[in-house]
């Protein structure tokens, strides 16, 4: 038996109109949109849908500059710079001065070594010291007790360059002497000097060398004095006008540079004090100004 329905007609309002039929395509339409359809595939209307898109994005860049213009970059101001300097020594670890100075100077910085020949023909090391490039050319300085007596003479550079050296000139009275390597590193630098004649006790100095054959060695300290006297142990040599200085040194930093924390050599370090007879650093260091040892090559560098 049939149901009643649920719900009468009448509620549900009068029926929508029928919407209307398109007419249908003549033949000679429908021929050709076959014939524009065949000659443009689905992934080519893709191609220059995609082209469309991007001459639109581009015709946009160009104009949104002069629809929306940039607002003109404003000046730093000194708070600015300070701010950012504030920021930067807060999060960023600088060298120390004394670690500047020593890397200005270290590739100029080399190890000498002295040889002596036994009487069995053997050679035996004479001794060890240090001396600094002051000409690229390969002329080094260092002290003449380092070479003194030696029959050979080596040099290591910065970049472990090893070299056969001769003297080439000496000045006893300031136990200076002069070296010529006959090998050179293709890069070899040679140190800045600087005049003594405005350095004052307590201008930090580092000295940089070979003590007891150890380094390149670094330690730093100030100037102490100037204008200081040095008898050797033995009394048998006195040397004047030395600077003195407390960076610690030791047999070996001997022929070394004495440099400024600007990385500028001011002296050649050739003695150290100790009323003991064991020799070592006890506070008190000398070394020759510069004036001095570039004499002793006959140049005068300022």
């Amino acid at each position: 038996m049939r149901q009643p329905a649920l719900y009468s007609r009448s509620m549900r309002g009068p029926d929508p109109a029928p919407h209307p039929v398109a007419p249908a395509a003549s033949p000679a339409n429908t021929d050709r949109l076959a014939r524009w359809r065949t000659k443009l595939p689905p992934w080519r209307e893709s191609h220059w849908r995609w082209l469309a898109l991007g001459a639109l994005a581009a015709l946009a860049a160009l104009l949104l500059p002069a629809l929306w213009p940039a607002t003109p970059n404003r000046k730093l101001t000194q708070q600015d710079i300070d701010a950012a300097v504030l920021k930067t020594l807060e999060t960023t670890m600088l060298p120390s001065a004394a670690a500047r100075a020593a890397a200005a100077v270290a590739p100029s910085v080399v190890r000498v070594n002295g040889f002596v020949n036994e009487g069995d023909g053997e050679e035996k090391e004479y001794g060890v010291g240090s001396g600094v490039v002051i000409v690229d050319s390969g002329v080094i300085l260092t002290n003449l007790h380092v070479v003194s007596g030696a029959s050979r003479v080596e040099v290591t550079f910065h970049d472990g360059t090893r070299s056969a050296a001769f003297m080439t000139g000496a000045q006893p009275q300031n136990d200076l002497a002069v070296l010529q390597a006959q090998k050179l590193p293709d890069d070899l630098k040679a140190a800045t000097l600087r005049s003594t004649a405005e350095l004052q006790p307590g201008d930090g100095v580092v000295a940089v060398g070979f003590p007891f054959g150890i380094g390149p060695s670094v330690s730093s300290g100030v100037v102490s004095g100037l204008k200081r006297s040095f008898r050797s142990p033995e009394g048998k040599q006195q040397i004047g006008n030395l600077i003195q200085f407390d960076a610690a040194a030791n047999p070996g930093n001997s022929g070394g540079p004495l440099v400024t924390l600007d990385g500028e050599v001011v002296g050649i370090v050739t003695a150290i004090l100790n009323p003991n007879e064991q020799r070592t650093f006890i506070g008190i260091g000398f070394a020759v100004p510069i004036e001095n040892a570039a004499s002793a090559i006959g140049m005068h560098p300022f």
